[in-house]
């Protein structure tokens, strides 16, 4: 989890890889419309992000179900949407803490995706920095990353 920037989805992918298990980009997820608030620089309401946190929550329930190591990238933002994906104590959360200079410099460089370096302070504002999740340095390379992470989870 983390903001837009922090990269989710380059450690995610890492991560899974290594892993040899399933990936998710929560990305993936949104609908139509929020994508298309996003690109125009709108933030989500929490209403507006109520469906994708079902189908986010279906999705791990699925893994869960059926005893899959996977990994989901997924902003996560909130606490109240945490609570919501961790549907048992095999869910585990992994907070990617990047300074905020770093994400800038992040997101200006990034091109073709529908989150603008715009919308950067309005996920700052939204952001409740878990107190209950393995919090890993963002500012890593991913490869630095995703060997912390496993380290973390007691995956080496």
């Amino acid at each position: 989890m983390g903001v837009s920037g922090a990269g989710k989805t380059t450690v995610g992918e890492l991560l899974a890889s290594q892993l040899a298990c399933d990936f998710a980009d929560g990305d993936d997820y949104h609908s139509p419309a929020n994508i298309a608030k996003m690109r125009a620089g709108i933030p989500l309401t929490d209403a507006d992000r109520e469906p994708w946190l079902d189908t986010l929550h279906a999705l791990i329930a699925r893994w869960v179900a059926a005893g899959k190591t996977a990994v989901l990238a997924c902003s996560a933002l909130k606490q109240s949407y945490r609570d919501r994906l961790r549907i048992g104590p095999e869910v585990r959360i992994v907070y990617l803490r990047v300074s905020v200079p770093e994400l800038r410099e992040r997101l200006r460089l990034r091109t073709g995706h529908f989150m603008t370096a715009a919308m950067l302070d309005s996920q700052l504002a939204t952001l409740e920095e878990p107190g209950d999740a393995i919090q890993v340095d963002g500012d890593l390379p991913p490869e630095e990353i995703a060997v912390e992470i496993q380290k973390r989870l007691g995956l080496t």
